[in-house]
């Protein structure tokens, strides 16, 4: 399964995983209405998503910026 962005995880016996996450070909713009429609659908997605920070979904939330139901735009510091 091709997906556009992977994060490579070191488990607590030492092991690695890979978990793949995001659409391919789709652009991340956060901050604007498509970037709330993901933000709405994804926080709906049943499961324990939110207690794995390592979780498909949970990456992709964090890409979007999304903050409950909104996408938020990153502030430059």
């Amino acid at each position: 399964m091709e997906k556009r962005f992977k994060k490579i995880i070191k488990t607590e016996e030492g092991r690695s995983r890979t978990v793949r996450y995001g659409q391919k070909g789709a652009s991340i713009r956060p901050g604007t209405p498509k970037g709330d429609s993901y933000c709405a659908r994804s926080e709906n997605i049943s499961g324990d998503w939110k207690s794995d920070p390592n979780s498909p979904n949970n990456l992709s939330r964090k890409k979007w910026g999304c903050v409950g139901d909104k996408s938020q735009r990153s502030r430059a510091k």
